[in-house]
């Protein structure tokens, strides 16, 4: 919500616009920005912000895809802005980019998928041949040009290992060799486990591929269901169709098959082996579940055309004064904004319109990231820590740019004392809301809300917990190096707008556009929200950049470890 100069400056500062039944408690955290911040911050525009969307998911960039022209052209770009600013570069061997090495993977059109009988199946069993895109999609995690399975399938239920919460759905079983069928999302049928219907980390595609490997298997295959998911079976297509990069192997057990079936192929599958599918989900969701071995082995033959190539994190540093009352080394610590510049490319295969121009995925967050950093550049005083800001590539791939980041940082992770990250924020007018779901996992929390207070802003919760999107943005992965993180986002209410009108265009967007080519820009949108979230943004980031101390995850937190 835009407040005026001078109206704002006092908001903050003294507060003062609060009524007296809105007086906080006297130790309740207040924000205390210097006039030259909340200058800056007020100038942050909603204008500038539109125009790097507008060319960003041009389609003269072709999507932006991970390491293709357009999404090179799109780094070169943000770096540029960030030469322009002023600011210093973070990257490799003093530039603004830090080169990611991966391996594009391309699923063969020889690639054949079949489910065949084995010991103990029904006599009527036939060979399923799956068809690449509408029934399953698979991709060789182990990049290599050829991979050959003929391997017994076992059912694990969920896939998921918890000793906190003493759940193992493998139950020592053996799967070396194996290929494990499996539920998406994790079981929510009671609210003590797993925190009830929000998704946790055991609940995403990620980890379920990664335990799957580490337990020796070779290849796991996810039961997709659109409410389990969180999204339909077009997005994991559109996600999982044309080239896919990982980061070059290092060692980490990978799978030759990682791959999703069609809920209606799972239940075929079942029913030809003699059981049922409703059942077999029903019996996931006790601790008692145990793997199932299915007479059925995996037929696949999958080729892959395999391309190492180098992607870029585009990084930048904005110094920090390190001023304090006494000596001090902040200047050597610092805070991060990250938003990933990559979007899904083209599809060439697809008639009509075929790119995937991403302007809200994430168009928008690179288009804040930038106005927050020319609001600190110009600003005529610094803050007292570094202030980092990192573009990254590859989010779309599974936050591969991000977890190389949080790998290899501009300085230690246990210097940055926060990231905040920025993700898709949709132009819809003024905001009287803001999303911050895992801010209050952290000790920043008080900070949040005090500013949320001071912006007029209601704090609201994560409209959708079961979907899990604290695990599916880059913030994810500079939390597990241990660096509190969450994302900065709107609510659904607006000004002149109730709440069911938002709940309506955010059902919309999900259900038409993410992932779709229809992701454009288009004239006359109003991105008042996408400047209140920097705006935001900007007063928590010079906030933890003039703390005392660094902040923390609070105790018991499953990222406090890697802090430690």
């Amino acid at each position: 919500m835009l407040i005026g100069k001078n109206a704002f400056a006092v908001s903050l500062l003294l507060i003062a616009t609060l009524s007296a039944q809105e007086q906080p408690p006297k130790n309740r955290e207040r924000l205390s920005l210097p006039p030259a911040a909340v200058a800056a911050m007020n100038g942050i525009s909603k204008q500038s912000i539109e125009t790097h969307v507008r060319f960003l998911s041009h389609d003269l960039l072709e999507g932006r895809g991970t390491g293709a022209r357009g999404g090179d052209i799109a780094a070169q770009y943000i770096a540029a802005q960030f030469a322009l600013y002023g600011l210093k570069p973070a990257g490799d061997n003093g530039t603004y980019l830090q080169k990611v090495p991966l391996v594009g993977v391309t699923p063969g059109a020889d690639t054949r998928f079949t489910f065949i009988p084995s010991t103990g199946a029904p006599a009527d069993f036939k060979n399923m041949d799956l068809k690449m895109l509408d029934d399953y999609v698979a991709y060789d995690q182990t990049q290599q040009s050829v991979s050959d399975i003929d391997a017994p399938i076992v059912y694990v239920g969920y896939g998921i290992v918890a000793p906190e919460y003493n759940w193992d759905d493998y139950k020592g079983v053996d799967v070396k060799g194996k290929v494990l069928l499996m539920l998406v999302n994790q079981p929510t049928n009671d609210p003590n486990l797993f925190h009830g219907k929000a998704l946790t980390y055991y609940g995403r595609w990620m980890y379920k591929y990664e335990e799957a490997a580490r337990k020796g298997a070779i290849g796991a295959i996810l039961i997709h269901r659109t409410d389990m998911a969180a999204y339909g079976w077009g997005v994991v297509r559109n996600s999982n169709s044309g080239e896919k990069a990982y980061l070059q192997l290092d060692g980490t057990p990978k799978l030759k098959a990682a791959a999703w079936i069609q809920l209606d192929v799972a239940a075929k599958l079942a029913s030809a082996a003699g059981l049922d599918l409703d059942k077999m989900m029903t019996d996931a969701q006790s601790r008692d579940f145990k793997p199932v071995q299915l007479p059925v082995r995996l037929s696949a033959h999958i080729t892959s055309k395999v391309r190492p190539f180098e992607s870029n994190n585009v990084v930048a540093v904005l110094p920090g004064s390190g001023a304090l009352p006494v000596a001090s080394p902040l200047k050597d610590e610092g805070v991060l904004y990250t938003a990933h510049y990559d979007h899904l490319g083209i599809r060439p295969d697809m008639p009509g319109d075929n790119i995937y121009n991403g302007a809200l995925d994430n168009a928008s967050g690179c288009g804040i990231l930038l106005e927050i950093a020319r609001a600190y550049a110009e600003s005529r005083m610094k803050p007292r820590r570094s202030i980092f800001f990192a573009s990254v590539t590859a989010e779309e791939q599974g936050l591969l740019g991000s977890e190389y980041l949080g790998k290899h940082p501009p300085i230690p992770a246990d210097k940055i004392s926060l990231d905040l990250n920025y993700d898709d924020v949709r132009p819809q007018g003024s905001a009287e809301e803001v999303e911050v779901s895992g801010a209050e996992r952290t000790t920043f929390y008080p900070v949040v809300q005090a500013a949320a207070e001071e912006f007029h802003f209601a704090i609201r919760p994560d409209a959708h917990p079961e979907a899990g999107h604290y695990y599916r943005s880059d913030h994810f992965s500079l939390a597990r190096v241990g660096i509190p993180a969450f994302s900065i986002n709107e609510g659904i209410k607006f000004k002149g707008h109730d709440e069911a009108w938002g709940l309506a265009q955010d059902q919309d967007y999900v259900e038409h556009h993410y992932h779709q080519p229809s992701d454009e820009y288009h004239p006359g949108l109003d991105w008042t929200s996408d400047a209140d979230m920097a705006r935001f943004g900007f007063a928590l980031g010079w906030q933890a950049a003039s703390q005392t101390g660094l902040i923390g995850w609070k105790e018991g937190d499953e990222f406090n470890r890697p802090r430690k």
